[in-house]
């Protein structure tokens, strides 16, 4: 897929944008053939950190023991000791609002135990609970700062019931030249995921929140034509 191509579809979707009281979030759909997401050698979850980050804000919650505690709470957006975890459990309420105003939950290694007792009936179901694959699993002398840096750009591919993928890769308000190098970083990722690469997508498309898709392969066919 050409950098051209895409700018191609991306300037053709914002023309059909009608504007609104919000910056509407970009997705890209993959839509898949050839695998079977029965077997689990052929399912796909993995994450990866595009060029860009998405546009928004990447609020990040802590669960950290007293001691990490005081530096992660000059990092990320909320931080979560093990001596309050107490206070949290059976708050199903809280804990579902909590799991809503944040995008990652960080943890501290050795407290995995505690937190998924604590936690994991609300955080799992939602998928937010701290995913090592994510690098949201650390070890007390991790580096912070270049963790919530690398959080704010990570993205993540997965299959779940169907051979369907859609995930968010920024904003109207970011630059066509951002977008485009965000929807590149994706589709060449998954491409090196596939066992037959190319022939392994059936198309791709990229909408805004409110608008209709459009296929990126369209913008590849109109410049072959001409």
């Amino acid at each position: 897929m050409e950098k051209q191509h895409v700018l191609t579809v991306l300037k053709q979707l914002r023309t059909s944008l009608k504007k609104r009281n919000f910056s509407q979030t970009l997705d890209i759909i993959f839509n898949l053939q050839g695998i079977d997401i029965k077997k689990p050698d052929q399912k796909l979850d993995f994450y990866f950190n595009l060029p860009h980050a998405k546009g928004k804000k990447t609020n990040i919650c802590a669960l950290v023991d007293a001691a990490l505690a005081s530096q992660t709470r000059k990092i990320f957006d909320t931080t979560i000791s093990k001596e309050e975890f107490p206070k949290w459990t059976n708050k199903t309420k809280e804990q579902k609002k909590l799991a809503e105003e944040h995008d990652y939950f960080l943890a501290q290694a050795d407290l995995m135990t505690s937190i998924a007792a604590t936690f994991g009936k609300v955080l799992g179901p939602k998928g937010k609970m701290p995913n090592p694959k994510a690098g949201c699993v650390i070890p007390t002398t991790a580096p912070l700062e270049p963790l919530a840096t690398r959080l704010s750009t990570l993205a993540r591919i997965q299959t779940k019931n169907d051979l369907t993928i859609k995930l968010p890769l920024g904003t109207e308000a970011m630059t066509d030249e951002q977008l485009c190098d965000n929807i590149l970083a994706a589709y060449n990722t998954l491409l090196t995921k596939l066992p037959q690469e190319k022939n392994n997508i059936r198309n791709s498309l990229i909408k805004f929140t409110m608008s209709q898709p459009l296929p990126l392969e369209a913008a590849k066919k109109t410049e072959a034509k001409k």
